[in-house]
């Protein structure tokens, strides 16, 4: 229901990432990028309407404020939905992939 509901409000990027054993926050990680604000925000609303009238219990919602970065968490679903720009910063595909565990990232001190 929930890539759907991206699909069909024409989000960018759909990626559903199965957790699995990696965590016991969720089963799945669903990570979506809308064109702006008002098309991010607009994802997020729909979505919590259908999850809603389906009984999906919407545990938080952060981020509608500024609508750069909506995170809501569907239980055993989290969807984060996001504007390009900062979808690209913070880079949560390469955290929670399966390759993620292979990435080495060098830190220099000074």
């Amino acid at each position: 229901m929930v890539l759907q509901s991206l699909d069909d409000d024409k989000g960018e990027d759909i990626l559903s990432i199965p957790l699995g054993t990696n965590s016991s926050i969720a089963d799945y990680i669903v990570i979506a990028s809308g064109t702006s604000s008002r098309k991010v925000l607009a994802m997020a609303q729909n979505l919590e309407i259908k999850l809603k009238k389906a009984g999906v219990t919407i545990l938080g919602r952060e981020g509608a404020s500024q609508a750069d970065w909506v995170l809501l968490d569907a239980c055993d679903v989290i969807v984060h939905l996001f504007k390009p720009e900062v979808r690209e910063f913070y880079g949560l595909e390469r955290m929670w992939s399966p390759s993620a565990d292979e990435e080495t990232i060098q830190v220099s001190v000074d």
